[in-house]
């Protein structure tokens, strides 16, 4: 994924932007870097401008302040006095006045919810939405306590999404031998796999996560005893039945699971959830070229944690006392087109191939890393799915720089699991040809397999006659991305800075290409 700044409130833009995923950067003026926010926040200054105080907003105090000089945003239940970090967002202050003394909870949601505004903006808390009063309900009496439903895999009723959802809610239980204790989730969707399945256990609490189309079924329990760090996951695809089989330290007949810890038992959308971070090891590092590296993470024995192609994962790391995220995808340790099924060791490991921009605040600090280091680590996210290639004919990938990353696993997927495959064709864009990742790569597998073509297209070369040159254009699109045969299926993936994905995507419309037709990987 693309090595995008971090920021704490997410530019949104145009209506065109929005649809693309992507958005444009403001210049900031010279001393509002994030690095010069953060300075900010930790000199005492007050930046709510109510000398320390915490108040409850209401609905009608938030909207008095929706001016450029004086504007507050409410987000999940926390109100922002965000009028001096107007000059320091990416975006442009005209992104946060769309939120201007109302809840920007959504706007937020709609681009990078990963972004830690807690962490960015606590210097600038005014306080908590005040309650608005609730009439009083009777509670119904429930045959079992609400602990003893949570442990048999009974869902509450406030966690059920909808009555026309009922029949579709997922379910849980659990069974133990001498030496094992095996949950068995019921997801009652066809098509499960163990890239759908997250399964997490640290200090003695077990969490599964499992993606069920746009929802997230969790279960999180503090176990009732200790458990071996190796876990193994068997899914049964066509009944959707999921097994995460534990292995007990200690030969003791367990009489429950467990406590249920937050969250447990629960079906709601993944964009509700939140991100889980666990803990990865720096195993190695090594370059790709003059500002690029390639970072193998190894994930902790007891994660399952498989990222599906097209899907980007965070970092988290905390910086002068903030904490900062951003987003990578990714990427196999090499280019190859002679296995069927992915290698042992994507399940354990998860390679990143990383710019590091030596101005900057985030890569410098991974860069900085030891083997054996330790970084946090997200669950995956992303829009992209294998339906999209499974009867495709034609595929052209479209890159800039880094952005070069998700078409990695996507090439290695289609070009071994796509039967009626005629065409895949990559145009990476870049500055310079030192700048050009695993060339010598691409040009071997356009050796090796008939199908793939790649052009590199140099805005910056050093001498003349090194191949294309320029930038992405409507011209040099309407030669590249023509169909292999009248009507032919194809999609068009485009990733990049936000400018060049934008533009890509308004050449491709221009060209006569449908929506359906085009993705663009974002974060």
């Amino acid at each position: 994924m693309l090595n995008v700044p971090a920021q704490a409130f997410p530019a949104s833009g145009s209506q065109q932007r929005a649809a693309a995923g992507g958005r444009s950067k403001v210049p900031l003026k010279p001393g509002r870097s994030l690095m010069d926010w953060i300075r900010l926040t930790k000199s005492g200054k007050d930046l709510t401008g109510l000398k320390g105080r915490l108040i409850d907003v209401t609905e009608e105090e938030l909207a008095k302040h929706s001016k450029k000089d004086d504007c507050w945003i409410c987000i999940r239940g926390l109100v922002y006095n965000v009028t001096p970090y107007m000059e320091y967002h990416p975006g442009g202050d005209d992104e946060l006045m769309r939120a201007a003394g109302t809840d920007g909870t959504d706007l937020f949601d709609q681009v990078h919810r990963w972004v830690n505004y807690e962490s960015m903006l606590k210097e600038c808390l005014v306080g908590r939405m005040a309650l608005k009063p609730v009439a009083a309900t009777i509670e119904t009496c429930c045959a079992l306590p609400e602990e003893k439903k949570l442990l048999n895999g009974i869902l509450p009723k406030n966690k059920v999404l909808d009555t026309s959802s009922k029949d579709l809610t997922p379910s849980y239980d659990w069974f133990q031998t001498d030496y094992l204790v095996t949950v068995v989730i019921y997801t009652k969707q066809k098509g499960m796999n163990s890239e759908m399945v997250i399964v997490d256990h640290q200090d003695g609490r077990l969490r599964i996560d499992s993606i069920l189309r746009d929802y997230s079924y969790l279960l999180h329990i503090e176990l009732s005893y200790a458990v071996q760090e190796d876990i193994t996951v068997h899914i049964a695809e066509k009944v959707g039945k999921v097994e995460i089989v534990l292995k007990k330290k200690d030969n003791i007949p367990w009489s429950k699971l467990g406590q249920p810890l937050n969250s447990h038992n629960s079906f709601i959308k993944c964009t509700d959830r939140g991100l889980y971070y666990r803990k990865c090891k720096l195993i190695s590092k090594t370059e790709v070229t003059h500002d690029t590296k390639l970072f193998c993470l190894m994930l902790p024995q007891s994660t399952h944690l498989q990222v599906p192609v097209g899907h980007h994962i965070y970092l988290k790391q905390v910086i002068a006392g903030t904490e900062i995220v951003k987003p990578y995808t990714p990427v196999s340790c090499s280019l190859k087109s002679d296995f069927k099924e992915p290698s042992h060791h994507d399940s354990t490991h998860l390679i990143l191939m990383i710019k590091i921009y030596p101005n900057g605040l985030f890569t410098p600090e991974l860069d900085h890393l030891q083997i054996g280091d330790y970084i946090s680590v997200s669950n995956s996210e992303g829009s992209f799915k294998k339906s999209q290639v499974q009867t495709l004919e034609d595929l052209f990938l479209l890159a800039a720089g880094t952005g070069f990353t998700p078409m990695v696993k996507l090439l290695n997927y289609v070009l071994t699991n796509v039967c009626g495959l005629r065409t895949v064709k990559l145009m990476f864009f870049n500055k310079t040809e030192d700048d050009i990742l695993w060339r010598n790569q691409l040009e071997q597998l356009a050796l090796r397999d008939k199908r793939f073509e790649v052009q590199f297209i140099l805005s910056e070369p050093k001498k003349e006659g090194t191949g294309k040159q320029g930038k992405i254009s409507s011209s040099l699109l309407s030669e590249f991305v023509k169909r292999s045969k009248k009507d032919s299926k194809v999609l068009i993936c485009v990733c990049g800075p936000a400018p060049f994905t934008e533009q890509g995507i308004q050449f491709l419309q221009d060209l006569g290409y449908s929506k359906e037709e085009v993705h663009s990987f974002t974060a």
